[in-house]
């Protein structure tokens, strides 16, 4: 009977969880377009991406192809036609493909936390408090939107993984390793989490001495399914006609030695922008509460959750760090994989790990006293209030304010500004200045410039020709471009790495420098500033127009170039 009633109870607060992640995700809803959230690796890229893609039928394109709308960048760049989220932007407006994307998110992020912590961690019938709101806190932590499923899935396939390694899956574990990967990304999350599962799979190999072949079949069935998916990636790399890359580039092992012991410090903290966890105030305490519990009783052995998951937080933010280090830097310079493709990501488990952590570290508590099972309902309730409090459009119309959707790609402006050209705009290019070209792309503009993951070298060096000389200004845009130049972006060293110059800004750009002839060689016609340029004849730049709008952020100066 007890059990009945526990179950009971369990189904009640499953309820109010489904409750509190409606209601956090109902400022999106409610506001629409006029919803903020994050514009970092966001707005400024994948989102005009995916429309782009749409837009042009280029979802679909032929391998090897361009995408010329953005620099001319390689198709293979992006995701290919089989990722969940290009499809959801092919069929729905971009904001209702994005807010869809969110919601996918948050419930399987939920549903993959709750099994995995009532199947493997979180056993006790007691603790379903545990269960059920960790697994809240978990799916409204502040996840990379266009990563899909790349960490928050991370749960459920571990799921997963567990019933297959212990021989328990049924038809439902492998569907979970069938379909994951059409909604997530090898490179930038599972290649991470299946060579965790190589580890946990070579462990058990040395100290159980079996072989267990049906959870390394597993392994390798999920790690096919993504080179398949990602079929455009892997060709790529191993294709020598292709462009050599920009990322070939990449200059990032430049710490010393005390600078990445600092970092280590910092990740472990303060976690990393590409995976926020905000575990600094109630979880690394309540671990740390735990840690001191399981020294004094000597209780290690009895609790090998909690010391597995601690070592590991803090040997991934260590690892994190060391990619960094400056002994690296002469192997990267030999294997040229080492440049092109980020190692360091192993931090992208850390979400997984640190509310696993958290979890465990409140089942050890529960366990010991009444007093102390308040304590846990204290540190679950301030984490979600926490959590709460970091609802985007708080966070991004509030605490660090940007232009919402709609303002941040001001469709009815650049509609306008194209009207006023008045030119097909597939005949000519455009670049920005003061903006995120990616603005203009979302417009349908055909960009110069542009935040791309890689695209040719030599495309790279030919646009440096173009903000050389800005570049000779400043030392930190110079290493910013040389080093690493992901954002192939018109820069200005009066306006440095900030792209976000609305219309309300009194700033103006005095002394710009930019190759104008070496722009046209690229085929751009027009400049979009966000900021009036005082000495625009001495780049052959001629004012056309200005362009302002309710709705939008910016007011954009359009520049024509004029050489005679």
């Amino acid at each position: 009977m007890k059990w009945l009633i526990t179950r009971d109870e369990e189904k009640k607060h499953l309820l109010v969880a489904a409750i509190l992640l409606f209601i956090f995700i109902l400022p999106m809803l409610i506001l629409g377009e006029n919803a903020h959230m994050r514009i970092h690796d966001n707005l400024d890229s994948n989102v005009a991406w995916y429309k782009s893609m749409a837009d042009h039928g280029q979802i679909v394109a032929p391998f090897d192809s361009v995408v010329p709308q953005i620099m001319d960048a390689s198709r293979d760049a992006f995701p290919s036609q089989f990722t969940g989220i290009l499809w959801l932007y092919a069929i729905f407006p971009p904001f209702g493909a994005y807010a869809m994307s969110q919601i996918i998110i948050i419930v399987v992020a939920f549903i993959g936390m709750y099994c995995l912590l009532k199947r493997y961690f979180i056993k006790s019938k007691d603790a379903y408090l545990i269960r059920i709101y960790v697994s809240v806190a978990f799916a409204i932590t502040p996840f990379w939107p266009p990563g899909m499923l790349s960490m928050m899935g991370m749960p459920l396939t571990f799921w997963a993984f567990l019933a297959i390694r212990e021989n328990q899956a049924s038809w439902r574990e492998w569907l979970v390793l069938s379909l994951l990967p059409f909604y997530s990304s090898f490179v930038l999350g599972f290649f991470y989490f299946l060579a965790m599962m190589g580890f946990l799979w070579f462990r058990d190999l040395l100290v159980k001495r079996k072989w267990n072949l049906r959870f390394l079949g597993g392994i390798a069935y999920m790690t096919m399914i993504y080179l398949l998916v990602e079929y455009r990636l892997v060709f790529s790399m191993l294709s020598e006609s292709g462009a050599e890359s920009h990322r070939n580039e990449f200059i990032q092992s430049t710490n010393s030695l005390l600078e990445t012991a600092q970092l280590a410090i910092k990740n472990y903290f303060f976690g990393h922008f590409a995976d926020p966890t905000l575990h600094l105030f109630v979880i690394v305490p309540m671990s740390f509460l735990v840690l001191w519990l399981v020294i004094r009783d000597k209780s290690w052995l009895t609790e090998r959750n909690f010391v597995h998951l601690f070592i590991l937080n803090i040997v991934l933010s260590i690892w994190y760090a060391f990619w960094f280090y400056e002994g690296w830097q002469p192997l990267k310079e030999q294997f040229s994989l080492l440049t092109t493709f980020n190692f360091a990501r192993f931090h992208f488990l850390r979400p997984m790990i640190l509310y696993l952590l958290f979890a465990v570290s409140c089942l050890i508590l529960w366990r010991i006293g009444a007093k102390w099972r308040l304590l846990v309902k204290v540190a679950i309730f301030s984490q979600l209030l926490l959590l709460f409090a970091s609802n985007p459009e708080i966070v991004y119309h509030y605490i660090n304010p940007v232009p919402s959707f709609r303002a941040f790609y001001a469709k009815d402006e650049f509609a306008a500004i194209a009207e006023r050209i008045g030119q097909p705009l597939d005949s000519y290019k455009v670049v920005s200045i003061g903006i995120h070209p990616a603005i203009a792309e979302y417009n349908g503009f055909y960009t110069a410039d542009g935040y791309v993951n890689s695209y040719p070298l030599p495309y790279k060096q030919a646009f440096r020709e173009v903000i050389s000389s800005e570049l000779d200004k400043c030392q930190d845009l110079e290493a910013y471009y040389d080093n690493w130049g992901s954002r192939c972006y018109v820069f200005s060293s009066e306006l440095g790495k900030r792209y976000l110059w609305d219309k309300n800004s009194s700033k103006v750009i005095k002394n710009l420098q930019i190759n104008s002839e070496a722009l046209t060689s690229l085929g751009v016609a027009y400049v979009f500033s966000a900021l009036p340029i005082e000495n625009a004849a001495k780049n052959n730049l001629l004012l056309v127009d200005t362009f302002t709008d309710d709705d939008a952020a910016w007011k954009i100066y359009l520049y024509q170039i004029v050489i005679d």
